[in-house]
């Protein structure tokens, strides 16, 4: 089994044993839509869209939504529930699109399990259209959860290939692919769920960037809100 099966055949299994209780609730992806700034008319492609958590959340924002994933388990799972959105197993170093199609692009906590991001780079920016916005969120090496839990205690998960970067290195990585950088923003679901009992009653909680409670460069994982860098063709 090569790698890219490996890592496969760990979702697939991972998505059948553990279903839904392996993602964070669809409240936590408002966020993503809202910095992106999602608008009805505008074509969203969830890159690594899992069971589908993302396509849900955007549904509030538009209707003209796509998701790919290396797991057949979890496209067939989320076909179940969104028939009339366009899912498909593919993987994202060679994405089944035309070119310059869609206006918004999501990949949220699968960058660094990729073992192409080059490739992956290249395919997102050929089917998107020169205006595009992309978001990514990304594993920061520098928080004190991975190098408590994942380094010092080595429970890294190789099978996955999971992965990590401080949080110049990712704006390395993106820059030398011809993205700017839009906005860098502290992963929200963590600060969320601590003051949500806060703010029972706010409609709107879920959908505004909140305070984290660690300085940036500790954040548990990154938000980066892309655009393409014309400057650097």
């Amino acid at each position: 089994m090569n790698r890219q099966d490996a890592i496969k055949d760990w979702f697939n299994s991972t998505y059948k044993q553990r279903g839904n209780l392996y993602l964070r609730p669809v409240k936590a992806y408002f966020i993503f839509a809202e910095l992106l700034k999602l608008k009805p008319g505008d074509r969203l492609l969830d890159v690594a869209c899992g069971l589908g958590r993302m396509i849900e959340a955007a549904q509030d924002y538009s209707k003209h939504l796509y998701g790919i994933d290396i797991s057949d388990v979890a496209i067939e799972k989320a076909k179940k529930k969104f028939p009339n959105h366009h899912l498909q197993v593919a993987n994202a170093e060679k994405l089944p699109f035309e070119d310059g199609i869609f206006d918004k692009i999501t990949c949220l906590g699968s960058l660094e399990r990729m073992l192409d991001t080059e490739s992956v780079f290249r395919e997102m920016q050929r089917v998107s259209t020169g205006k595009a916005r992309f978001c990514f969120l990304v594993r920061n090496s520098k928080s004190f959860k991975w190098v408590i839990f994942k380094k010092w205690l080595n429970t890294t998960n190789t099978k996955g290939n999971q992965g990590a970067k401080t949080m110049e290195e990712w704006t390395k990585l993106f820059e030398s692919n011809n993205f700017k950088i839009e906005e860098i923003v502290s992963d929200q679901w963590p600060v969320m769920k601590w003051k949500r009992p806060f703010n029972l009653f706010n409609p709107h909680f879920f959908k505004k960037v909140h305070s984290p409670f660690v300085p940036l460069v500790y954040a548990s994982e990154y938000i980066f809100i892309l655009s393409k860098n014309d400057d650097a063709k």
